[in-house]
């Protein structure tokens, strides 16, 4: 079953169980979907493209919660956070930093990533691994890290 397929079984469901928040995230993937289609891609919704899709539409989330919280809107935070959780539930799985480092140093170890120099080469390497399974902003973190910048 395809994400497009799963958002409109999610659909009926959220609207049946009177679920207000669900149904809104629901109708908003939805949203991006058809927006998608229309877009004039003249190609079908692939993996890749639904994993940005919806990771795009959860760092919004995130970068929300952050301003709500900095402008005590604890409501409007609440709100994002619930909308967040249900956004993930379509996500792969996302990586523990443990596991992030774990992958960050086997792929520093297959090209021989090992100064700052080296930055250039592992970033992109290491976001296209994780592409989906972790936020760019703990890659990045780990990647300095692993190779010593700061």
């Amino acid at each position: 079953m395809n994400l497009k397929e799963k958002i409109n079984e999610d659909l009926k469901s959220a609207m049946k169980s009177g679920d207000k928040i669900r149904l809104e995230t629901i109708r908003s993937i939805r949203a991006l979907i058809l927006e998608f289609e229309k877009s004039g891609a003249g190609r079908e919704l692939s993996a890749d493209d639904e994993i940005k899709m919806l990771s795009t539409a959860a760092k919004k989330r995130k970068d929300s919660i952050e301003q709500f919280r900095n402008a005590g809107r604890e409501e409007l935070a609440k709100k994002e956070e619930a909308e967040l959780e249900i956004l993930q539930s379509y996500l792969p799985k996302q990586l523990t930093e443990d596991e992030i480092v774990n992958e960050i140093k086997s792929i520093a170890e297959s090209i021989g990533a090992k100064s700052k120099e080296d930055f250039p080469k592992l970033m992109p390497q290491a976001m296209k691994s994780l592409k989906g399974k972790a936020d760019g902003k703990v890659v990045k973190a780990a990647v300095e890290k692993y190779l010593g910048i700061n």
